[in-house]
């Protein structure tokens, strides 16, 4: 059945779980890529669930943010983040396309990656300790997996014609990326309680600045790899983060 290997399939490249894909295709990329935000729902509960047992320890926000962070790297094998260091670093070399693509698959991590990933985990974990509970916490990492499926989407090129990205970019029609965006932003409505608003535009938000990324590496790049959905990943849960906390109480 497509949709379980799908999930699996979303699991395994998305998660630490050691959970092994039986199908590595387009058309099985296509249902992992936009299975990507309900893993996103779990990963994020997980973490929520961490936050909110830390502070009925006695932890401080500032700790409990900075240990959920810490999890969820660790949780993800800090993939996303590395995929943010290798676009940063892509990004800011200057030469045609071949060359950044180049710098952005080398091994080390240049000035460029360095800032990106020290600026997105500060703003993480000053977002995370000012979040209203778990509940918001399950919505930003959701909403971070909703650019997947938007990077993932018909008509985006692969950059390589090889690697994650040739294997996932243009694969999710319009209809699986309507039901997923639907689902996530209905989810959303409960991030902020007596704000139900709140929760759905912070997502929006964050979405147009992945898409923003996005839409900036193809240009660059001539499509998407692995590393740029991963920097979406990253840039678009950083800013989901951000506008769940506005407002909210340690």
């Amino acid at each position: 059945m497509i949709l379980l290997h799908g999930l699996r399939l979303a699991v395994s490249v998305l998660t630490v779980l050691p959970v092994r894909a039986a199908r590595w295709d387009r058309p099985t990329a296509a249902v992992a890529m936009t299975l990507a935000p309900l893993v996103g729902a779990g990963l994020g509960a997980v973490l929520g669930g961490i936050g909110s047992g830390l502070r009925a320890a006695g932890a401080t926000p500032l700790l409990a943010a900075a240990v959920i962070v810490a999890a969820g790297a660790l949780l993800t094998r800090g993939m996303h983040l590395d995929g943010l260091a290798d676009t940063a670093d892509g990004l800011g070399t200057y030469g045609a396309p071949e060359r950044a693509l180049a710098v952005a698959k080398a091994p080390d991590v240049g000035a460029f990656g360095v800032i990106a990933i020290g600026c997105a985990l500060l703003v993480q974990v000053a977002a995370l300790a000012s979040v209203p509970g778990p509940v918001a916490v399950i919505v930003a990492v959701a909403g971070g997996r909703l650019s997947v499926p938007w990077a993932c989407r018909r008509g985006t090129p692969a950059a390589r014609p090889d690697g994650l990205g040739a294997t996932v970019a243009g694969t999710v029609p319009p209809w699986a990326l309507a039901v997923a965006t639907v689902a996530v932003l209905g989810l959303c409505a409960a991030a902020v309680p007596g704000r139900p608003w709140q929760g759905p535009l912070a997502v929006l938000v964050s979405l147009l600045a992945g898409e923003l990324l996005v839409r900036h590496c193809v240009r660059r790049f001539g499509g998407i790899t692995g590393d740029v959905i991963g920097a979406s990943v990253e840039i678009t849960t950083t800013v989901a983060l951000v506008g769940v906390s506005l407002g909210g109480n340690p």
